[in-house]
């Protein structure tokens, strides 16, 4: 008994809708880079979701590498969220306007 293939991509459609939603309504910096880690999520569960219909592993490393990328992104961004809480004592997005001219 195995899932059907269009299983996976409903449960990742509705990852990925949840992902947009919170960019788009969000307003807290943390929230919205969840968000985006929810949007990443989604792909990877179809790039595992196909690579298993597929019979092929090249969907499989491409997440293992995709996960990675992920960890370090999430490093970096939570180093830059400290960095303008020091400078302006909040994560409101609003807030900052660090890059208009």
């Amino acid at each position: 008994m195995t899932i059907p293939i269009s299983y996976y991509l409903i449960l990742s459609a509705i990852v990925f809708l949840t992902g947009i939603v919170g960019v788009l309504i969000r307003r807290n910096i943390i929230a919205i880079l969840l968000s985006i880690e929810l949007m990443l999520n989604a792909t990877n569960i179809n790039f595992v979701a196909f690579s298993e219909h597929f019979q092929d592993l090249g969907g499989q490393v491409f997440v293992f590498f995709a996960l990675t990328v992920a960890a370090a992104e999430v490093a970096i961004g939570l180093a830059i969220i400290i960095a303008l809480h020091r400078a302006k004592d909040s994560i409101n997005i609003e807030e900052f306007n660090l890059l208009k001219w």
